[in-house]
């Protein structure tokens, strides 16, 4: 009779032993099988940046989109917000005006090296002297607010 006793004893042992390994078991399963969270970034593409007044005020904004228009190069804004139409036109400007240096730049409106290089040398152009490295720094900015200091009156750019 002590066989079936403790046959019975290791049955019930077992039975105990895998409910409480499957128990466990679960709660850990459970644990690992949660979605895993999102990722924070995205992989689309993205944009650029809607407007680059690189320092200009509203007002001063306009007139370098009025000096555009009057030169030929119209940005199809005239809102002091110096989006990608606008640099697409100021990269027109200085395609067709020699300002690119070594290669015509892309009309991308993409405020880059390349395009502030091209917008240096366009300044130098009017005298104001400034490193042509790609930068935006303190004298860029200063001088592209000076330049664009005097209200322009043109029905065009109201």
């Amino acid at each position: 009779m002590r066989p079936v006793v403790t046959r019975m004893f290791v049955s019930a042992a077992t039975i105990a032993a895998i409910a409480a390994g499957t128990l466990a078991g679960a709660t850990v399963s459970s644990a690992a099988s949660a979605p895993a969270a999102e990722p924070a970034t995205s992989t689309q593409n993205v944009s650029v940046l809607a407007v680059n007044n690189l320092g200009l005020s509203v007002g001063r904004a306009k007139n370098w989109q009025c000096f555009l228009t009057r030169s030929g190069f119209e940005p199809w804004e005239h809102n002091g917000h110096l989006g990608t139409n606008s640099w697409k036109a100021a990269q027109r400007l200085f395609n067709a005006q020699g300002f690119y240096g070594g290669s015509r730049l892309d009309v991308d409106g993409i405020v880059g090296p390349l395009t502030i290089k091209a917008l240096q040398r366009f300044l130098n152009s009017y005298g104001f002297g400034l490193a042509v490295d790609g930068v935006v720094g303190k004298r860029t900015t200063a001088a592209f607010w000076q330049f664009n200091g005097v209200p322009v009156e043109d029905r065009r750019c109201v």
